[in-house]
């Protein structure tokens, strides 16, 4: 596993994409824990949640509001978003074709359907949570399209479907791959690729992240498989930001309303500089702090693998130095060149089936 890094070049260019291969060879991985692995879990009908639980926190990009999402029960299919302050608004599908932009300044994954007035900001810190918490329908309701931030990542919504419980729904779950290992690069010097799961009779979604910021963060890289245990311990890393683009938001970025207002503080951010953190890194594995690649790996790649909606992707993943842009490019030619395929796992043990 993870030992052939390139597949079918969807995107960028060939030459850069030797480059950035022999860079993801010569980094270290910090912590394997593919030893842990284990096939997805064996449940054969869709859940949702039991009952509507209520969150609230200072708003993302209203920093001196509060703002608030009901994580409600559907039979909808899919993870489905609705606007409370835009009466007569359909719910936004939590789907790649419905996305709008990846950001600029700020980025983050950008829903929308139908009016420039119906999107929701900062998306992925919510829907990555469809592949971490085998939660297959949900309605989110907003009191805006600027969602709440917590100071834990995004484990208060974690804890909230735990709070809520879970009740099944008489339609089958469905899995997807992709039908060949395929890679897109981009000349930042980041890759992505995707490959169907290894061993069909083990399926899981394994995955190999790197990154490497010219900060305080550097060269971090982890190797696991999804399971809701290392889930819910990467959904409590923190976004993180250098120190430059702090100073930036705190002066040039004024004259911005958004950057002006933004609600990250010391606590629900990790600020980098050059040679040190500003606050303190969570995550450490070995006497370092692995945060910032967890909250890459769990908050931001899974998000965008939550876009597609056809069923859960399971898979082989490598991702190196990849961003919220790359991942949705990824996502977008495998729709373009219909390269989903379904997968079907082994027949379920009676006497184990969860769902």
């Amino acid at each position: 596993m993870f030992t052939t890094p390139v597949g079918r070049l969807l995107g960028g260019s060939p030459s850069v994409l030797d480059r950035n291969i022999r860079s993801w060879q010569a980094q270290p991985v910090d912590w394997d824990m593919m030893d842990e692995a284990r096939p997805i879990e064996c449940r054969r009908r869709q859940t949702t949640i039991e009952r509507p639980v209520t969150l609230s926190g200072r708003g993302t990009f209203f920093g001196h509001s509060t703002r608030t999402l009901t994580l409600q029960p559907t039979d909808m299919d899919g993870w489905w978003f609705e606007r409370s302050d835009l009466p007569g608004s359909l719910p936004v599908r939590c789907s790649i074709r419905n996305v709008w932009t990846t950001g600029n300044v700020v980025s983050n994954i950008v829903l929308r359907s139908g009016s420039p007035h119906n999107y929701i900001r900062m998306a992925e810190h919510m829907i990555a949570l469809r592949l971490g918490t085998g939660i297959d329908n949900l309605l989110i309701r907003l009191d805006s399209g600027d969602p709440p931030l917590f100071d834990r990542g995004s484990y208060d919504l974690i804890e909230a479907i735990k709070r809520a419980g879970v009740r099944t729904i008489e339609r089958p779950v469905s899995f997807v791959t992709v039908r060949e290992r395929v890679t897109v690069t981009n000349k930042h010097g980041g890759f992505l690729t995707l490959a169907p799961p290894p061993d069909p009779a083990r399926p899981m979604l394994a995955i190999d992240a790197a990154i490497d910021f010219p900060t305080a963060i550097g060269q971090q890289r982890i190797r696991f498989a999804v399971d809701p245990a290392k889930f819910a311990y990467g959904a409590t890393a923190r976004t993180n930001t250098s120190a430059l683009k702090m100073l930036y938001c705190r002066t040039i970025g004024l004259l911005f309303a958004d950057i002006r207002n933004l609600g990250y503080s010391f606590n629900n951010l990790l600020v980098a500089g050059r040679w040190r953190y500003w606050n303190e890194a969570t995550h450490e594995h070995n006497g370092k702090s692995l945060e910032a690649v967890w909250h890459r790996t769990t908050l931001d790649l899974l998000a965008a693998l939550a876009l597609i909606d056809e069923g859960l992707f399971v898979g082989e993943i490598i991702s190196y130095k990849s961003g919220h842009q790359l991942d949705v490019d990824m996502v977008q030619r495998i729709y373009h060149e219909a390269l989903l395929t379904p997968l079907h796992p082994p027949p379920c043990d009676e006497t184990s089936v969860s769902a």
